[in-house]
């Protein structure tokens, strides 16, 4: 049976609402890690090298819609379960990279010349993806998707994500102690962390994406 007008429309609106979040995710992490480089501010750069894992996340998401608007009772194709692996494996090695460099820093007393991009950035970044969140939320709930809703449910851990780079970038800004940026930087690798955990979860739970079991449909 073929979706009817207004569910067609709203699964553009969340296959559109997907791109967008690859789209923005590229432009912040190449941004953040330029800059993050640039003024070597740890935080920064790994929150840059974060968003170009939630491009590969992101894909894996327009691909789960792309198969739940032809086929809603469908499960998670192979392509998606192999990104979702990917992109753990991914954030693993970026918490690992980011807490080791962060206790070099420390160590070694590397301070940033500035944290002022990283509030820029973050601030941007938050915008966005409260937006985002509250998009894909409406959509979700407008189309009784549990895999759209648990998207937006993803898409709120860069909202965290990006209150950790602004709480240590405004600390570092007003105070210049150096040890702050990294420890903003350990904040980003624990969410890192968890998010790859979560990946992996998904990938190897049973159900029609995003980890979440499918709900019943009502005759």
């Amino acid at each position: 049976m073929k979706p009817s007008d207004p569910i067609r429309r709203f699964y553009s609106i969340a296959l559109a609402l997907g791109i967008f979040t690859i789209i923005a995710n590229l432009f912040e992490g190449i941004a953040s890690v330029w800059l993050g480089y640039a003024d070597e501010t740890l935080a920064l750069f790994g929150f840059g090298l974060d968003s170009f894992i939630e491009v590969l996340s992101a894909v894996g998401v327009v691909q789960m819609v792309l198969r739940i608007r032809a086929h809603p009772e469908s499960n998670r194709s192979r392509f998606e379960r192999t990104a979702l692996r990917i992109t753990g494996v991914s954030f693993y090695l970026l918490a690992a990279g980011l807490v080791i460099t962060a206790a070099v820093n420390t160590i070694a007393t590397r301070k940033p010349e500035t944290a002022f991009w990283g509030i820029v950035i973050s601030l941007i970044s938050l915008s966005v993806m409260i937006a985002l969140v509250y998009a894909k939320l409406y959509v979700g709930k407008k189309l009784d998707s549990a895999p759209i809703i648990a998207d937006a449910h993803c898409t709120r851990a860069c909202v965290y994500m990006s209150c950790v780079l602004l709480a240590a970038s405004l600390a570092y800004q007003l105070t210049g102690i150096g040890y702050l940026d990294s420890l903003g930087a350990a904040g980003i690798a624990w969410l890192a962390f968890s998010e790859g955990r979560e990946a992996f979860e998904k990938a190897n739970a049973r159900g029609c994406g995003c980890g979440c079991p499918k709900k019943k449909r009502e005759d």
